[in-house]
């Protein structure tokens, strides 16, 4: 009796293994697949590619959604890394950066019946959806504080490629610095690339032996470099794309903060509830939430000095100021 209850007991647990090994597998199948090419710097960027990769991290963890990655180091060409993640049958594969548009295009017109999304920039094709920022909004206050704080009225900003969208950086916080402070110096200077922190040690030190006291690069893993070296001359810096206190916290005043990650995770997840992007251009700044400032810190705004911040951000996110010229 005994045998006869422990073989009854053992064909019962392996039908519920296997009815649950089969829910698990139908539940892996039906997951939304996430493809993404990031940025050329790539992940340890500690910015626009790192950002992408953690709003998909959330999607996974609060979602259940999976997903893959490539970077360019590994693929040698954009269009062989979407090339990739179209074949492994992804439901939505993402492009990071402006410089990835014509590969994405090329590899969408091949697969229409693909859903693409690329950030930073803006396509035409029916199957990409588009998703850009207001950055000039966040740099413009980055701006009104250098502007402000500057003691040898000499400042400075780095881009990484001398591209369009570079200059809305640019512009934006030039418009900030002499709507405070119409008789500052700027200096401006592209490193012609985002992954080399080096070469934005050494735009740094010449941006700092011409006296200026606070520089802004929005230049990815080039403009680490920046920050790293205004700490060690003693100076101040601003990050961008995320909060870069941590990477030079003697350093870093605040960072113009592009909301990468928020913006994904939110098309992802609805995407995965919908089942489809509804939108397909997201232009994203101060009152979307795709576009906020760090808070300040390593320096102190006089009781003025923050009114005229706070009045700047009204203006910006009621729509009342014009920053692009």
């Amino acid at each position: 009796m005994k045998k006869y209850v422990v073989i009854c007991t053992y064909i019962l647990c392996v039908f519920v293994l296997s009815a649950c090994s089969g829910t698990d597998e139908n539940t892996e199948d039906d997951r939304v697949k996430i493809g993404i090419m990031l940025s050329d710097a790539g992940l340890g960027d500690q910015s626009f590619s790192d950002l992408g990769f953690a709003g998909l991290e959330k999607a996974r963890d609060e979602l259940g959604i999976s997903f893959d990655y490539r970077e360019l180091k590994d693929t040698k060409t954009y269009e062989q890394g979407l090339e990739e993640l179209v074949e492994e049958g992804n439901d939505l594969i993402i492009g990071l950066g402006f410089a990835i548009q014509e590969a994405m295009e090329t590899v969408a017109e091949k697969y229409p019946d693909t859903e693409f999304l690329i950030i930073d920039s803006q396509s035409d094709l029916p199957n990409i959806n588009n998703i850009t920022f207001k950055e000039e909004e966040g740099s413009f206050l980055i701006g009104v504080v250098a502007g402000m704080k500057t003691q040898s009225n000499v400042v400075g900003f780095v881009g990484g490629e001398d591209a369009p969208l570079i200059h809305k950086f640019e512009q934006g916080f030039i418009n900030g610095v002499k709507a405070v402070n119409p008789e500052a110096q700027i200096l401006s200077k592209y490193a012609g690339t985002f992954g080399d922190d080096k070469l934005g040690e050494s735009i740094a030190k010449e941006m700092i032996t011409a006296g200026a006291d606070y520089i802004y690069p929005a230049a990815g893993f080039t403009g680490v470099g920046v920050l790293l070296e205004s700490q060690r001359a003693g100076t101040y810096s601003f990050g961008v794309d995320s909060d870069q206190f941590y990477l030079a916290e003697k350093s870093v005043v605040s960072s113009m903060v592009k909301q990468v990650d928020v913006a994904i995770y939110d098309t992802v997840k609805e995407l995965v509830e919908t089942g489809t992007i509804s939108e397909k251009n997201k232009v994203l700044g101060f009152k979307e939430n795709g576009v906020v400032i760090a808070p300040i810190r390593v320096i102190k705004l006089s009781e003025t000095e923050q009114k005229t911040l706070d009045q700047f951000t009204e203006e910006i996110s009621n729509g009342s100021i014009t920053i692009l010229d």
